[in-house]
Protein backbone atom coordinates (compact mmCIF):
# COMPACT_ATOMS: atom_id res chain seq x y z
CA UNK A 1 0.00 0.00 0.00
CA UNK A 2 1.30 3.48 -0.81
CA UNK A 3 2.01 6.10 1.81
CA UNK A 4 -0.56 8.85 2.30
CA UNK A 5 0.68 12.31 1.36
CA UNK A 6 -1.30 15.19 2.83
CA UNK A 7 -2.79 17.63 0.29
CA UNK A 8 -2.53 15.50 -2.86
CA UNK A 9 -6.17 14.39 -3.14
CA UNK A 10 -8.22 15.77 -6.05
CA UNK A 11 -11.30 17.42 -4.56
CA UNK A 12 -12.91 18.80 -7.75
CA UNK A 13 -15.76 16.27 -7.67
CA UNK A 14 -16.48 16.97 -4.00
CA UNK A 15 -16.58 20.71 -4.65
CA UNK A 16 -18.98 20.20 -7.58
CA UNK A 17 -21.33 18.08 -5.46
CA UNK A 18 -21.20 20.57 -2.57
CA UNK A 19 -22.02 23.49 -4.87
CA UNK A 20 -24.91 21.48 -6.32
CA UNK A 21 -26.20 20.81 -2.81
CA UNK A 22 -26.04 24.51 -1.95
CA UNK A 23 -27.85 25.41 -5.15
CA UNK A 24 -30.60 22.88 -4.44
CA UNK A 25 -30.97 24.11 -0.86
CA UNK A 26 -31.28 27.67 -2.12
CA UNK A 27 -34.04 26.70 -4.57
CA UNK A 28 -35.88 24.67 -1.94
CA UNK A 29 -35.76 27.60 0.48
CA UNK A 30 -37.14 29.97 -2.16
CA UNK A 31 -39.96 27.63 -3.13
CA UNK A 32 -40.86 27.02 0.51
CA UNK A 33 -41.05 30.74 1.23
CA UNK A 34 -43.15 31.23 -1.92
CA UNK A 35 -45.60 28.54 -0.80
CA UNK A 36 -45.87 30.08 2.67
CA UNK A 37 -46.52 33.53 1.21
CA UNK A 38 -49.17 32.09 -1.12
CA UNK A 39 -50.89 30.35 1.78
CA UNK A 40 -50.77 33.52 3.89
CA UNK A 41 -52.26 35.68 1.11
CA UNK A 42 -55.07 33.34 0.16
CA UNK A 43 -55.82 32.11 3.70
CA UNK A 44 -55.68 28.47 2.67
Amino acid sequence: MSDHKHGEMNTDEQKRVYLGFLSGAKWLTGVSIGVLVFLAIFNS
